[in-house]
């Protein structure tokens, strides 16, 4: 039976040593994304690099770093031939311009001339699957409906084009260059489709989603990029803020359903189901111009309409100017919901909020009021500090202008300008009038005087004159 003693030094041991394999793995970890300075634009052109362009005091760089760590060991492992590294941009801010680095975090995959920019979530997941998507071919070959069966179960949406060499092919090649950082683009022929998959009429392009496919028109859809960048999405999605912020670029209208997810009753499981119902029952219908989800809880919603949303609810919001639309009675039914919609199509749904002056304005003040209502919220010591202080400082200021600008009083005897003024032109006393006539009369002896000894001096220069001559 071991000691007190013994037992100390023991879990002592084993402490230290399960510290000592913590360091060691993350100092293994850490040396996979590689420290890149001047020399790596000269250097990587014969490799893939994955970069991290960060900033030491950016707050969101130090929350990638560990995500970043992770995301160069796994690399590392499966012998992955994409490099990554990592690039101080407030020190080597040269090569980082010459790379188009606005911003912080700046997550690029440089393949030869090419520089693809990473827009996803800042999970591991989803960038070593950009990684693998961007690295690889544009267009990958499914030659069997195997290879094919294997593709459609990693992925839920993909485009594939069908056929032989065609300008539309070159097409397709040049839009998924275009939106490879996006989703996977691939070539088949016929016979390496599923047989129950029908094209009519060769060469096509198709998307495969919500588990089954469509296909692409180019009189009725227009635009190939266009097409893509819409149909990019599932039917019917999870929404959050960054998920709204790519839908903005569709310019399709987004029906939230706005629902609590902890919530367990009947009335938010049924307008959630809806509203899937209409995504997917209706698509033909309401595919081109929206797109359907929900979101859990109020907060994000109420940010963006600057508004008070009950829950349940349903929004219309139309990302591109900013309103937005709500129904006048709540949604209870399908029906209900499809009415509402096709009031937006006609315009005859009211639109609310949008991106005038005096919108923009209010955004601005309520963009402020929720920020520092946020750091109150969060650290009312540090909103404290980061607003009282400032106010702080005025109000002294204010004060000592206040005070600085009170009545002069004069010493004694001295009088104020408007006092001299007022008495200047009052009406003068007899006593003044008596002493006033008294200098008038001394100035008109004075001057009479001098008439006098100005005569006298006449003469006596006449006189002078004549006894010369």
């Amino acid at each position: 039976r071991l000691s007190p003693i013994s037992k100390m030094a023991a879990a002592t041991r084993l402490v230290l040593l399960v510290c000592g394999v913590a360091v060691f793995r993350t100092a293994v970890v850490s040396s996979f994304a590689i420290d890149l300075d001047d020399s790596f634009k000269e250097n990587r052109e014969d490799d893939i690099w994955l970069v991290d362009f960060y900033a030491p005091w950016c707050g969101h760089c130090k929350k990638l770093e560990p995500i970043w760590d992770e995301v160069a060991s796994e690399m590392r492992s499966v012998g992955s031939p994409v490099k990554v590294g990592k690039m101080d941009a407030t020190i080597f801010a040269g090569v980082a311009s010459e790379f188009g680095v606005r911003g912080y975090p700046t997550i690029k995959l440089l393949k030869g001339d090419l520089a693809y920019n990473y827009r996803g979530p800042r999970t591991k997941e989803d960038i070593i699957e950009f990684s693998n998507r961007v690295s690889g071919p544009l267009v990958r070959s499914l030659s069997t409906q195997q290879l094919f069966d294997h593709w459609q179960q990693r992925h839920l949406v993909f485009f594939v084009y069908v056929g032989g060499e065609s300008p539309l092919k070159e097409k397709f090649f040049e839009v998924a260059s275009e939106m490879i950082v996006y989703t996977y683009f691939f070539s088949a022929s016929e016979d390496a489709l599923p047989q129950d998959i029908t094209v009519q009429e060769l060469p096509a392009v198709l998307v495969f989603k919500d588990g089954t496919y469509y296909m692409y028109d180019e009189y009725e859809d227009g635009d190939m990029s266009s097409w893509v960048n819409k149909e990019r999405f599932l039917g019917y999605l999870n929404i959050d803020g960054f998920t709204l912020y790519e839908l903005s670029e569709t310019g399709k209208l987004v029906v939230v359903a706005v629902i609590d997810g902890k919530n367990s009753s009947e009335e938010h499981a049924s307008l959630k189901d809806i509203t899937h119902e209409v995504a997917t029952g209706y698509r033909e219908q309401f595919h081109r111009d929206f797109q359907f989800g929900h979101v859990d809880g109020a907060d994000y919603i109420n940010g963006v309409i600057m508004d008070e949303v009950a829950i349940p609810s349903i929004v219309v919001l139309n990302t591109s100017n900013q309103q937005y639309f709500v129904p006048e009675t709540p949604i209870m039914s399908i029906e209900d919901l499809i009415k509402f919609i096709n009031k937006i199509l006609e315009g005859s749904a009211e639109a609310q909020g949008g991106d005038s002056f005096f919108y923009r304005v209010r955004r601005l003040l309520y963009d402020g009021k929720s920020t520092i209502l946020s750091v109150f919220k969060a650290s009312p010591l540090l909103g404290c500090f980061l607003f009282g202080l400032p106010l702080g400082v005025i109000s002294i200021m204010c004060y000592g202008i206040w005070t600085a600008d009170g009545e002069y009083e004069p010493e004694e005897g001295e009088l104020l300008q408007d006092e001299a003024i007022e008495q200047g032109d009052a009406e003068p006393s007899d006593g003044e009038k008596e002493e006033n006539g008294d200098e008038n009369q001394k100035d008109g002896e004075v001057k009479e005087n001098s008439e006098e000894l100005k005569d006298e001096e006449l003469e006596e220069k006449s006189m002078v004159e004549k006894k010369t001559d």
